[in-house]
């Protein structure tokens, strides 16, 4: 019995250490850094805390639901610079995998390569999938825990028009 209370608790312990707490409307900003696609060092906790900054979680670069939740962003691109939207995207893939996506899908935003899976821990992040946090000024103001793919454009467009009548 006690070796059964020594495993469970070790366990408790374990997955609470793997598992961050997940960031809710209102959070400051979580301090993180990363690479980019050209594998320089990038300060995102930084880059969250001016303006308006939207940070989109994909599985896996190249396969058809992640390239369209990007392509999406990458067709509202004028409008969302109008707005004055930063954009970055996160995946697992490598710094080359991110840099091989975003030239082949001619995508004008930074892409971040977190192997080390660093942002998506820092986002409370538990498994891969496909999310959407905009930040006002380092602060969290709107998330999508279940993005689209094709629609993610429109989502963020609706968000930010809701912001701004509130």
């Amino acid at each position: 019995m006690r070796y059964l209370l020594i495993i469970l608790m070790s366990f408790s312990i374990l997955t609470s250490m793997l598992h961050a707490d997940e960031i809710n409307l209102g959070a400051k900003a979580p301090a993180v850094s990363s690479v980019d696609h050209n594998g320089k060092p990038i300060d995102l906790g930084k880059a969250l805390s001016q303006g308006t900054v939207l940070v989109f979680f994909y599985p896996k670069a190249m396969t058809p639901g992640c390239t369209k939740q990007a392509c999406s962003l990458r067709d509202g691109w004028d409008e969302l610079q109008q707005r004055g939207v930063a954009i970055y995207g996160v995946s697992v893939d490598s710094a080359a995998t991110q840099a091989e996506f975003r030239t082949r899908h001619t995508l004008p935003f930074t892409l971040i390569a977190d192997s080390d899976k660093t942002v998506a821990d820092a986002f409370g992040k538990g498994r891969w999938s496909r999310q959407a946090y905009l930040f006002k000024d380092g602060i969290l103001v709107w998330r999508d825990l279940k993005a689209a793919t094709s629609g993610q454009l429109d989502d963020v467009i609706a968000a930010l028009d809701q912001l701004k009548k509130d």
